[in-house]
């Protein structure tokens, strides 16, 4: 069992189904991990329209291990989509804070 998951980390190729995903979040993946500069391919493809999952293929230069391109592209997403959610939660937060001001309903 270890040796299957320290032969995982060293590989530089990587096939994975992501299940329960949103098609336009395989885009965003794709193109967050194809911004590696060690990644030789990144794809990714849909499966049966019926089905919620998609497959994405990853093929690394060199040494660095497919996973870690995964993690990499992974924090990417997170540091373009963290700051959004932030402003967005902020605006939020004000706009209630202006109905109670003004004495109206919040939600």
């Amino acid at each position: 069992m270890e040796e299957d998951q320290e032969l995982e980390r060293k590989t530089s190729g990587l096939k994975t189904s992501m299940a329960e995903d949103e098609r336009k979040t395989a885009l965003e993946m794709a193109q967050a991990v194809g911004t590696d500069r060690h990644l030789e391919f990144c794809g990714y493809t849909e499966t049966h329209p019926s089905e919620s999952k998609i497959n994405l293929c990853i093929q690394t230069r060199g040494t660095l291990p497919a996973v870690e391109s995964i993690r990499r592209g992974l924090k990417e997403l997170r540091n373009i989509c963290q700051p959004m959610l932030d402003r967005f939660e902020a605006s939020i937060k004000d706009y209630k804070n202006q109905r109670v001001s003004r004495n109206e309903f919040t939600f």
